[in-house]
């Protein structure tokens, strides 16, 4: 449970946010300059988010749901900071992980040995704190045999076992998740969400977009449902699961 001290300080604060993306309707010059001289519409605005606000506290479990375009995707990367919003503001309290893009910093012509410590530094970890995971990064993973093989001769599989490894092993305060529980066999998924639970029941803040909904209703507490860029609903996530349902 939290305590009252905790629980009126936020570990994300979403506050009247929104965000604005370009459509571009042609591509490639020739189609530009051609829709250019029949006059006809080269982009139009997309309001991916429009006013969204929520508080999410030390410790809570929360999925994002909505449909394709709902914002949800474009609302983590605002709360790992990939993206900026173009008004409000969008505050983190404690250290963040992103599982988005897993694997985004891994250089193809070094080790797995050698992105461990690469990728474990971009997301804030120390080498004294990567030393002391090392091993059960590796073990985690399931590559033993392969980690001092450069990893642009790894399979897609084995690449993502490893990256998805030094992210959730990685000294947090908040977890964001991208869809990215669809990695490798069935049992590797279980054993990732069975260690998400265990950083859930550490204290870890936890964030998660997922189209498996029951997966999300039954790892998250709350869900906030996105719809045309605004929320749509914020409770229970079993009830949040069951308007996306109807």
């Amino acid at each position: 449970m939290l305590r009252t001290s905790e629980a009126v300080s936020p570990r994300i604060r979403v506050a009247d946010v929104h965000k604005d993306f370009k459509l571009r309707h042609t591509h490639s010059v020739k189609e530009t300059f051609l829709a250019a001289v029949r006059r006809k519409q080269l982009t139009t605005d997309f309001h991916a988010l429009n006013g969204v606000s929520f508080d999410i506290g030390p410790g809570e479990s929360v999925a994002l749901l909505g449909f394709n375009g709902s914002g949800k995707s474009t609302l983590l990367k605002l709360i790992s900071g990939v993206l900026r919003p173009d008004e409000g503001h969008v505050l983190t309290r404690g250290r963040v992980a992103g599982l988005i893009e897993v694997g985004a910093g891994f250089h193809p012509d070094l080790s797995g040995r050698e992105n461990i410590y690469l990728n474990a530094a971009i997301l804030g970890m120390t080498k004294r704190e990567t030393e002391e995971r090392y091993d059960d990064i590796v073990a985690f993973s399931e590559i033993e045999q392969f980690i001092d093989t450069e990893v642009k001769h790894y399979s897609s599989g084995m690449f993502l076992r490893l990256a998805f490894s030094v992210a959730i092993h990685t000294e947090v305060d908040i977890l964001l998740i991208d869809e990215i529980l669809s990695v490798g066999d069935e049992p590797f998924q279980q054993k990732c969400l069975a260690r998400i639970r265990e950083l859930h029941n550490d204290g870890k803040t936890l964030v998660v977009v997922s189209h498996d909904l029951d997966m999300v209703s039954d790892l998250c507490e709350r869900g906030i449902l996105l719809r045309d860029g605004g929320v749509a609903f914020d409770g229970a996530s079993k009830d949040a699961v069951a308007l996306m349902r109807q």
